[in-house]
């Protein structure tokens, strides 16, 4: 059980590669607002454009939202679920038969051959193989007869009618001198498309929806922006990838123009919405240089809406992302009590150096904003990942005033809300900065045991629940600071909780045993078990060992100091918290020290004390242990025939035949230490029996 049986040159190998901390290649990393406090309340995070497009347009009642993926730019796509729908409801024999009326080019032929079909069939195909030929006009003859049917003789094809008549008058407009009235009647025939779709004609293409963008792009042809936006605006809304899509577009288009045209459309209330969404959510780049558009496109912004109180707390925001704080906050004073708005209000406030100012209107900021709202993923400059949940980054903000101003347990609770998001900045607090009774009496409080993982989410690698890590991190630290009986409760499994149990339990036999050897035996399987597992039940959750990567990767962590962020007594705090020695796979050194206690109280002569120095000079704790260990052995320890592959091929360490050696090594050394006179000694024998002999013999004559 405690033999390693390694090949020589992979140990060589291994004694070869550096101990020390890099950052090494592997998963995203997760921001880190405690990294560089300094630097996470000073910036506003970009935005993220989809959230804020979500907020124009207005939703139309009863105007059912697309189905997931559906994306009515992709022509082959459309086609297919065209073909599929029109078959729907049909008989075999006209299935057959619109197909083959599909098929064809001449519009009087398909009249003829689809005779037999119901109206609004026949003239629905007939209307889109004029449309297909080219001949838009015509097919707007037959569309208009199909909606010209009775309601009761339609119900199948007025939402296609509607949509197609749209696409037809469109097509017009572009080769007619009566474009203006072509477009304005092809928008009427998309708005009849939403409402016979509310109205509960079949719509199995979603066209209702549909409809909105190519509203939008008639509305964009005759110049008016202000509705193309909100028709976009809204068809994003009822969840069409195209309004998404489309409203990027439009805003690339936008920065296109000449800087007069886009000052004059900028007056108009939705223009300057998108582009404020745009600029705030850095739409066009994320790191480096600005393009030169952007900056265009914030001068302009910035000059047209001087006098502007609408969408207030979005323009500050922009001011404030391109350091202009006083815009920003001038642009507050009318921005209201929403989350941003406040989120700015604290942040400026840091700025001034107001930290009581800034609590409050974080405390305000975290309120307002939504429990469920999401800007989506995003990338930080340094390259780490952060979910942008505003109400959870805001508390993480104000977490870091809490730190500065000594509410450790507020700023630990802050941190902790926000489950996975800053997961590795509550950790960092839970384990170096409150100390443990506080943290034991929130997980007793606040964190009860969460069901346990199945072993098929465990395969599947299902992320351990929050909670569970914490409860986690509090057992391997009351290990680390002595607390064995109360350890193992907290860890998540019955098989953490066992070799929680089973370290405990060494090292309590260790402290009550009197007798040496017995106490020998106890730190050396201490020691094994910490080595073995002590990651999983000793590993500090962040530096120096990383147990929340399994201890396979790190992050650099800059030295913490006093400063205007960070007070004395944290840092006096993660000082005595630190691990010992602070030093990545610190558990190594927890096991070669106990294993170092194990040979303190063996006789040095015995196997045992060579075992037990041979197992613990393999630990890789580092080079410089392995070598005043292996010095150990050979100034102290006894020659084994195992000594040549010593610290790779170690046998378990014979306790039981060690007890002999307190005595054996009392003599033994006599005896060493007297041979030189060995007959200097034995004649001195001989004399002193002689002597004895010639007393005895006198004192028997005396007697007589």
């Amino acid at each position: 059980m405690f033999t390693r049986n390694w090949p020589r040159h992979l140990l060589c190998l291994s004694l070869s590669l550096p101990l020390g901390s890099a950052l090494a290649c592997g998963p995203d990393f997760p921001m880190r607002l405690l990294d560089n406090r300094g630097q996470s309340l000073a910036e506003l995070p970009e935005g993220n454009f989809s959230f804020e497009i979500s907020r124009l347009g207005h939703a139309i009642n009863g105007l059912k939202n697309v189905t997931a993926g559906a994306n009515y730019s992709d022509e082959p796509d459309l086609v297919a679920q065209r073909d599929q729908a029109e078959q729907a409801g049909l008989s075999a024999e006209q299935q057959v038969l619109v197909k083959h009326l599909r098929s064809l080019t001449d519009v009087h032929q398909v009249e003829t051959e689809g005779a037999q079909l119901p109206s609004e069939l026949r003239l629905y195909l007939a209307g889109a193989v004029a449309f297909g030929a080219g001949d838009p006009a015509l097919a707007a003859g037959y569309f208009k007869k199909v909606l010209a049917l009775p309601a009761e003789q339609r119900a199948s094809r007025s939402t296609w009618a509607a949509y197609s008549l749209g696409r037809a008058l469109f097509a017009m407009s572009t080769e007619a001198d009566a474009a203006p009235d072509l477009l304005k009647q092809s928008a009427k025939a998309f708005e009849q498309t939403r409402q016979l779709s509310i109205d509960g004609f079949s719509d199995p293409l979603e066209l209702g929806v549909a409809s909105l963008g190519e509203e939008a792009r008639v509305a964009r042809i005759a110049g008016d922006w202000n509705r193309a936006i909100e028709l976009y605006a809204t068809q994003n809304l009822h969840g069409s990838a195209v309004g998404y899509e489309s409203l990027k577009l439009l805003m690339a288009d936008l920065m296109a123009l000449p800087e007069d045209q886009v000052a004059e459309l900028l007056k108009g209330q939705p223009v300057q919405q998108l582009v404020t969404a745009s600029l705030i959510s850095r739409l066009g780049w994320s790191f480096g240089d600005q393009p030169a558009n952007e900056q265009k496109m914030i001068k302009l912004l910035q000059n047209s809406t001087r006098g502007s109180l609408e969408n207030a707390d979005r323009l500050a925001a922009m001011n404030y992302q391109q350091g202009d704080y006083a815009s920003a906050k001038a642009f507050l004073e009318h921005a209201g009590d929403g989350g941003l708005a406040w989120w700015l209000r604290a942040k400026l406030a840091v700025r001034d150096g107001d930290k009581s100012a800034a609590a409050a209107a974080y405390a305000k900021a975290a309120q307002a904003f939504p429990q469920n709202e999401s800007w989506g993923e995003r990338r930080t400059p340094d390259f780490d990942y952060e979910t942008l949940q505003p109400k959870c980054r805001v508390e993480g903000e104000s977490a870091i005033l809490a730190l500065q101003r000594g509410d450790y347990l507020q700023a630990f609770d802050q941190l902790y809300r926000s489950k996975g998001i800053y997961w590795f900045d509550a950790a960092t607090v839970a384990e170096r900065v409150l100390t443990l009774e506080e943290l034991k009496h929130y997980v007793d409080t606040q964190v009860p045991a969460p069901p346990p993982l199945s072993q098929q989410e465990r395969d599947n690698y299902v992320p351990l629940p929050v909670a569970a890590s914490l409860r986690n991190l509090l057992g391997r630290r009351l290990l680390r600071e002595g607390h064995y009986e109360q350890a193992p409760a907290y860890f998540d499994n019955d098989g953490l909780r066992h070799k929680a149990r089973l370290y405990g339990e060494q090292r309590l036999a260790a402290d009550s045993a009197w007798w040496p050897t017995r106490r020998a035996a106890a730190l050396f399987n201490a020691a094994w078990t910490a080595r073995e597992w002590g990651m999983d039940i000793l590993g500090y959750e962040t530096a120096p060992d990383y147990a929340t990567f399994g201890g396979n990767f790190v992050l650099e962590n800059a030295e913490l100091k006093v400063g205007p962020l960070v007070a004395e007594d944290e840092v006096k705090r993660q000082q005595t918290s630190a691990a010992q020695p602070d030093q990545r796979y610190h558990y190594r050194f927890v096991a070669t020290a106990l294993a170092s206690k194990a040979a303190d109280n063996l006789p040095h002569t015995s196997q045992a004390f060579a075992a037990v120095l041979c197992e613990a000079s393999g630990w890789n704790s580092s080079l410089e242990e392995q070598r005043a260990i292996y010095q150990r052995y050979v100034k102290e320890g006894p020659y084994v025939e195992w000594a040549a592959d010593f610290g790779h091929q170690c046998p378990y360490p014979d306790f039981e035949n060690a007890d002999k050696r307190y005595v054996t090594q009392v003599t033994d050394a006599a005896r060493s230490a007297l041979r030189p006179y060995k007959t200097l000694l034995q004649v001195g024998g001989v004399l002193a029996v002689a002597a004895a002999a010639l007393l005895l013999f006198n004192r028997r004559r005396k007697a007589q």
